[in-house]
This record gives C-alpha cells, structure tokens and sequence, in this order.
C-alpha cells in the first residue's frame, strides 16, 4: 500500500503546538480533504478540530475532547444531535463536580464520546485509597474523565484507500490511576463507516480498575417519531422505575415531547459463536437511514439505549451505549464483578465500527443478519428493573 501522506499533528512534549493543515485530492477515486484548525471565542476557545471528508461522508475529532468525534454527516443525513450545549467547550472550562458531579453535561454536544477510563457511569461515592494508603470515601462524577482531557499526541495517515487518524491521551495522577488511552480512527476512502481501535494501558506499576462506555449518540432525521432500535437480546431490563414505564415500548420512539424525562433499558446482547460479534441498528421511521454499530461482546459485555425525547430545544435525542459495564455508580458494578483490572503494564484492546446506511436494500440486509443471531436466544423483556443490573436497593 502506497503512503500518501503521513505526518505528526501535535507531538508529546512539543512547544509548537497543534498543526493547523489543509490538504486534498480531488481528482482521487473517492474525492477527499482533511483539515485541522483552532476555534476561538467563548467556551470553544482553544479546541482543537480535525475535519476529516470523503466522498459524502464527513465527520470532526476534537483532539481537545479526549478524541471524541463532534459530529458528522453521510448524504444528506447529519449524523449527531442538536445539544443545548451549541459548541465543544474546552475541558478548561469544565467543573466536574458540579451540581453534585453532572459537570460533565456542560460539555456534552458529540455524536461519539467516550467514557471512562478509570470510571464512568452515575455519580456516586467510592472507595480509594490516599497516598498513606489508607481507604477514605470520595465522589465520582458522571462518566469519568476521559471526554475531558486534551490528547497529548495526534498523528494524521492518508493512503490510497484509508484516512487514519491517531491520537494518546493520558488519565494520570500521582498517588491515583495512571491510564494511556492510544486511539486509531479509521474510515475507508468512499465508505460511510468508521472504525474506532482503542487500546488502554496501564502504565503504573499497581492494578488499576478500567471502565469504559462510548456514547453514541443520535438526534433528528434520524431520530423520529417511528424510529427503532434493533438488536438481538437475551435480556432487556428497564434501568429504573421511570424506565419501566415506557417497557412495552423501549425499542420505540416518539416525536419531541416537551418535559420528558429520560429513560434507560439494559441489554444483554446475542453474540456469533465464537467472535461474539454483534450489532445494534438504529433506523428512521421509513427505513431508507440508519446508523448500525458492529463490536464483540468480548469486548463489551454490556448495551445500554438511552432515550431522552424532550424538546427539540432541551436536547432531543438518544444515545446507544456499547460498554465493559453498566453505567450505574462504581461501587455497585464492582460488587456486581463487571469491573475490569489491569495489571501494570497491561493493556485491553478494543474495537468498534460504525456505519452509516442510505438505501432500504442496506437496511435490510442488516436486519435480516439481525434476525439470524437472534436465532440463538429467545428474547426475554423484565418489566420491571433487575437488581442483577441496575442499583435498585
């Protein structure tokens, strides 16, 4: 494979800053462009963007967000969601702990964000220990850090067929978890998909608890009043007794209802013997756009859909939720025994595609290998939350 370009945007240690570059190739098979600037002004001052298109798909990383992915579009169909929070806001002007640790939504605009590394989920008190050693209680905010902070290194890649981009993001403190995050974003030239690889390292010398949730996440045309979710499931539980009220239609969505309060159901997917590979498709109400998500449930044991159907004006959106575990406080999923540990200088690698179909053929054809796995379990519905899942006590 012939490289075309493949060079450095931001080094670790470098007092040049982040590479502000344009390039393009019109006249390739699949037309593309990347570009990297700086926005400036209010509360995106200072973040970093990487605007990557080809063919008709476009979409922007936020190196300054943790390598998160601001958004999107494929055709005429925009992949992301209208938040009220309007711009990517620079972590310097994020107070986690706020309103009793939901800083976190302050921030919180991408199509694609990750959560963890060392936590994520509802906020709530845990256990760690000081620098003596000691054990004392300390609150954990929403979803953990990772969206949070700026990658240390970004590299760019183009060949004949692919645009990668890479970037090393660092969870570090004295006396606390030391995590590297080395991302891959992949999207081949003239597809409609990406491909996220994310490695996680523990580079300290003591085990270290590693929690990791990517929200993906989804506003109108996409979603709609008749849109669905698809995805072959042993289980499905409602996460709390809001949840549990809208059970006989969870994989159902309404139009923008003013004042609606969210509402949370956990999966337990069905996997292909062998690689345990999955999917979760989420279509428009005619069938002709929808987003589809390919992992291993080796990789992520846990599924959680989050649908919040409020206003336009309030965030009207959901978010489809592969992760090592559910997105309850901490403490409950440790008890729970779905709380990785990685060893000192243990790493876990991972991998997700996302893509994006425009063609009632497309869809289909996903369906119908949606149907296939379900093939191997017969769909079970709790009406009510299980305390296996969720922290009901």
């Amino acid at each position: 494979m012939k490289t075309h370009h493949k060079l450095p945007l931001l080094q670790a240690g470098s007092p040049q800053g982040f590479r502000h570059i344009e390039l393009t190739d019109p006249d390739a098979p699949s037309a593309w462009s990347v570009k990297s600037y700086t926005l400036r002004g209010g509360l995106q001052d200072g973040v970093d963007v990487v605007e990557i298109r080809h063919g008709k798909f476009s979409f922007a990383v936020l190196p300054t967000r943790g390598m998160g992915i601001w958004k999107g579009r494929y055709g005429d169909c925009p992949l992301g969601w209208d938040s009220p929070v309007k711009d990517p806001v620079n972590p310097a002007f994020i107070n986690l702990q706020e309103r009793g640790g939901l800083g976190w939504l302050k921030g919180f605009n991408e199509w694609f964000v990750r959560c963890g590394l060392n936590s994520m989920g509802a906020p709530g008190m845990d256990t760690v220990l000081d620098n003596s050693g000691n054990a004392f209680d300390v609150p954990l905010t929403l979803h953990g850090n990772i969206a949070n902070i700026p990658a240390r290194a970004v590299d760019l890649e183009i060949t004949d067929t692919a645009i990668i981009l890479r970037g090393e993001v660092d969870e570090t403190m004295m006396f606390g978890p030391a995590l590297r995050l080395n991302t891959e974003i992949r999207t081949e030239l003239g597809s409609g998909a990406i491909t996220v690889t994310d490695t996680v390292t523990n580079l300290g010398n003591n085990p270290v608890e590693h929690q990791m949730l990517y929200h993906i996440n989804y506003g109108a045309p996409l979603l709609q009043k008749g849109a669905r979710l698809l995805a072959p499931f042993k289980q499905v539980a409602p996460r709390d007794p809001r949840s549990a009220e809208g059970i006989q239609t969870f994989d159902q969505y309404g139009a923008p209802e003013v004042g609606f309060v969210e509402q949370a159901y956990y999966y337990e997917l069905v996997g292909k013997r062998g690689s345990r590979d999955t999917m979760a498709l989420l279509r428009n109400a005619a069938g002709d756009h929808a987003s589809l998500l390919r992992f291993s449930l080796k990789d992520f044991p846990c599924f959680t859909l989050w649908k919040n159907t409020a206003g336009q004006a309030d965030g009207y959106v959901t978010g489809l939720e592969p992760a090592t575990s559910y997105p309850n406080p901490r403490r409950f999923e440790r008890e729970k025994g779905r709380v990785i540990v990685l060893g000192s200088g243990e790493s876990r690698t991972t991998e997700m595609r996302i893509e994006s179909l425009d063609t009632k053929t497309a869809i289909r054809s996903a369906e119908a290998e949606i149907k296939k796995l379900q093939k191997a379990a017969k769909p079970s519905v709790s009406a009510n939350p299980l305390a296996s899942h969720a922290d009901i006590s």
